[in-house]
């Protein structure tokens, strides 16, 4: 085959997947979830997994700028939102009206993240708040809001992306650890009281994760985040997660997978972790 040849081709293999995307993009008859910090992490690979599977996703974060990059690598719809204030969250529910007609099959939660590793005994209480704001708050925010659109699809779940944090203590994790036990407290409570619907309340719960962000946010420091990894050969990935994720999602619906707990082989526990054994 000669340059031009290929080159005409790929043109046209490309030009066909684009309108493959644009032509899916409205089927009423496929899945639609919203995904919260899809911006990075854990959150985008979900929304760009979701994708993969044939879901139409509504990827929400706070930084329009990288969703709008999400957009052109998956053909997702995408919202500046803050899981924080009433406002954006009402312009969520407005948005899910217009894309899906008020009827949605999942919410992801996975806007939250954790602050600072500093004992309770010099607990920075801004940190806890802003934990507590986007672990839980946000989290029943948008719970309250889009529930509705939930249960209007017939077809419902609720996934909560918790951690081990919110199961086990350690040092230094107090403010997170409690922040994460409200969140899977709010995913534990939204079962009982929504058993009978056809709505399915999910917790998923991570152990180690590398991320470009996660411990550097709450580190601070790119060298003290790094350290959080030494010696870890295979740390979870967000792909591992969104794969737990998507499985949770596509199981027959009536399979809930009420909670999932997974770490790298190297971490038996929050605070006990292998390292240099190569694993």
């Amino acid at each position: 085959m000669t340059t031009a040849n290929a080159a005409s081709t790929a043109n046209t293999a490309n030009t066909a997947n684009t309108a493959n995307t644009a032509n899916t993009a409205s089927d009423p008859s496929r899945l639609t979830a919203v995904v919260t910090g899809a911006s990075s992490g854990i959150g985008r690979a979900t929304a760009q997994r979701l994708v993969a599977d044939g879901w139409r996703v509504l990827a929400v974060a706070r930084r329009e700028d990288r969703l709008e990059q999400l957009a052109a690598e998956t053909g997702c719809e995408v919202l500046g939102v803050d899981v924080t204030s009433d406002d954006s969250v009402a312009g969520l529910v407005e948005r899910v009206g217009d894309l899906f007609g008020g009827a949605l099959n999942s919410v992801v939660h996975v806007a939250g993240g954790a602050l600072g590793v500093e004992p309770a005994a010099e607990a920075d209480l801004d940190k806890w708040q802003g934990m507590y704001e986007t672990n839980v708050l946000g989290a029943v925010r948008v719970t309250r809001a889009l529930l509705p659109a939930v249960r209007a699809s017939g077809r419902g779940d609720l996934l909560f992306l918790t951690s081990v944090a919110g199961h086990e203590a350690y040092p230094g994790g107090s403010g997170y650890n409690a922040a994460k036990a409200g969140e899977h407290m709010l995913a534990q409570a939204l079962r009982l009281e929504l058993n009978g619907e056809r709505i399915r309340v999910i917790e998923i719960a991570p152990g180690m994760v590398r991320t470009e962000e996660f411990s550097l946010v709450r580190l601070g420091d790119a060298e003290a985040a790094d350290a959080v990894y030494d010696g870890v050969e295979a740390p979870l990935t967000a792909e591992d997660c969104a794969d737990v994720i998507s499985y949770a999602l596509n199981a027959p619906h009536h399979v809930n997978l009420d909670l999932v707990t997974l770490r790298p082989l190297a971490q038996a526990a929050a605070h006990r972790v292998a390292r240099h054994q190569g694993v």
